[in-house]
């Protein structure tokens, strides 16, 4: 179990319901896990079928799995529906999915045009699809927590991956226009940037990471591999009134590779 609601006994997420888009596996399913854990109800949803994934957490608390298309608003809206009709309610959205895992290093000029639109569907569009349609319930509540999944290679420049790179660039971009249009209803909107995490999904693409790991580990401060416990208590922080007065703000969590 991770840190935090089980050493303690603690909970900082009760009676707090979050949406956890990407959630069937890799960060997203260590997200919906660590939530569950510090008393959260849960609706993970995925592009690909998350019952499996559903049925793995439900010893952790109550979940709900949607099969959701954030590229596709009629899908993102079905998503919402079924929260609020399983929850009541909508506390937090973990903008999580994304094109990543599944990317090969490839020089710009010969980025493919369909990977790039596809790319952008899913880690652009696919947020502002998300905010769009959970801002009206958050917005009748008076209160929100939105945490969009950014990343720390925007900092980088890191090369072969730029519609990656150009992909969460816009993700921070977003939350501080978000946090400016929503914080007089009482929504908090930030963005959680990790480094590079050594997940199950991420691993499973060593053309991907191996390029990466070498170089990312030799620039960090703590110079070892980052695993998904090392990200899911800063989600929890945003998530939580522990972060109130907190919006429009990009935290960083790589171990010290980045010093902004």
């Amino acid at each position: 179990m991770a840190s935090g609601a089980g050493q303690s006994g603690a909970v900082r997420l009760g009676g707090q319901v979050a949406i956890i888009t990407g959630g069937a596996a890799g960060l997203g399913l260590a997200y919906a896990r660590r939530f569950l854990e510090e008393g959260a109800r849960v609706l993970i949803a995925d592009i690909v079928d998350p019952a499996a994934a559903a049925k793995e957490l439900e010893r952790s608390g109550e979940v709900h799995a949607v099969r959701t298309d954030v590229a596709s608003a009629l899908s993102v809206e079905a998503m919402v529906d079924a929260a609020v009709k399983r929850f009541g309610r909508i506390d937090v959205l973990v903008n999580n999915a994304a094109l990543f895992a599944g990317l090969a290093p490839t020089p710009f000029e010969h980025i493919e045009e369909a990977e790039w639109d596809r790319l952008m569907a899913v880690n652009v569009k696919g947020v502002w699809l998300c905010c769009r349609a959970v801002a009206p319930v958050m917005k009748e509540q008076r209160s929100g927590r939105i945490i969009n999944i950014a990343s720390a290679i925007v900092a980088k420049g890191t090369p072969l991956l730029m519609h990656y790179v150009a992909s969460k660039g816009a993700v921070i971009a977003m939350t501080r226009v978000l946090a400016r249009e929503l914080g007089e209803h009482g929504v908090a909107v930030n963005a959680l940037a990790p480094g590079l995490i050594m997940s199950d999904t991420a691993r499973a693409n060593a053309d991907l990471t191996g390029f990466q790991a070498p170089q990312v580990i030799a620039s960090r401060a703590f110079k070892r591999e980052a695993v998904a416990d090392d990200v899911v208590g800063a989600a929890v922080f945003l998530a939580s009134a522990d972060s109130a007065f907190i919006t429009g703000q990009t935290l960083i969590v790589d171990g010290g590779s980045v010093f902004l």
